[in-house]
């Protein structure tokens, strides 16, 4: 049914403007569907997702190519609207944003690091020019997390462009970019994709120590357990759907809203669907699923 390479980061003072956080989740999605049409056919990539990301927690999302990480993960971004359910990123229904909306939530609600370095920044300016356009216009930001980031993260401190920075280096100036306006929110796709393993982990060294201290809540779409075991949960989509999520205690089956509770990966092979089962209170607060035919149980305990 449900390498680390330590890096020392200087403490910096910082000074911030005062602002009202909503009491409840940063992010929420609520009864999520989103369809896309391919071929002439209408493919649905997320059906019926229910997940909530409180302040300051940091969530992988995980699952199969086509599971629908990057689709929910988009939708968060405001770079799509859902076809029915809601996604709230702060005070805001994504559905019903302006563009005035979008506007201000990147300005002061979400920190975006997309999938490639190239979409983050302006590989024709330095890394340090490209924390201070993070910040331009934005009331009391002053740059100097993103800063603090690109020092921590050996980024030279020099005019060359974006462009003639390794692929360490250029990760860790989108990490800084997004992170420079102090989001309450990061997304990020992917972030670790194109590094080896040293790489990888100095970047999500830099990434928790940055969001812990911050209070910054962060959604991660990744395929690499290693990176989704860095964050606090990791929650597994499946055709559209969460699955399963772990929160340090194991994997977990997840109830829908419907009630459906999805079979655990290792047993759908012997499980396949159409298999029909009984469901039935075991007289202890847990439930007993058995095959139809007398075969196999499996027993689970809210």
């Amino acid at each position: 049914m449900t390498a680390r390479r330590s890096r020392s980061v200087a403490t910096t003072t910082t000074t911030t403007t005062t602002t009202t956080t909503p009491a409840g989740p940063v992010f929420r999605a609520a009864g999520l569907v989103h369809v896309y049409r391919e071929a002439e056919v209408d493919v649905a990539a997320l059906r019926g997702v229910d997940l909530s990301v409180p302040r300051g927690q940091r969530v992988a999302l995980l699952g199969p190519s086509g599971s629908g990480k990057s689709t929910l993960l988009s939708l968060a971004a405001g770079l799509m609207r859902p076809s029915a359910g809601t996604v709230t990123v702060g005070d805001q229904d994504m559905g019903t944003a302006s563009r005035r909306d979008l506007e201000r939530l990147r300005r002061d609600v979400l920190g975006l690091m997309l999938q490639g370095s190239d979409v983050n920044v302006l590989r024709h300016e330095s890394a340090r020019a490209n924390v201070a356009w993070a910040v331009r216009g934005v009331p009391g930001r002053d740059g100097s997390l993103g800063e603090r980031v690109l020092t921590a993260g050996d980024v030279p401190d020099d005019d060359r462009p974006v462009s003639r920075l390794t692929a360490s280096q250029q990760q860790t100036t989108a990490l800084a970019v997004a992170l420079a306006p102090r989001p309450r929110l990061l997304l990020a796709d992917e972030p670790t994709s194109r590094l080896d393993r040293e790489a990888r982990d100095a970047l999500l060294d830099l990434l928790v120590t940055e969001t812990d201290r911050e209070g910054i809540a962060v959604l991660l779409v990744t395929h690499d357990e290693d990176v989704a075991r860095r964050m606090q949960r990791m929650v597994h989509l499946r055709e559209g759907r969460i699955g399963e999520e772990d929160s340090g205690r194991g994997r977990r089956a997840v109830v829908g809203a419907d009630g459906s509770v999805p079979i655990p990966e290792r047993l759908r092979d012997g499980w396949p669907a159409g298999t029909l089962v009984t469901v039935e209170p075991d007289g202890d607060g847990g439930l007993v699923v058995r095959r139809a035919d007398d075969g196999p149980t499996a027993e689970a305990t809210p």
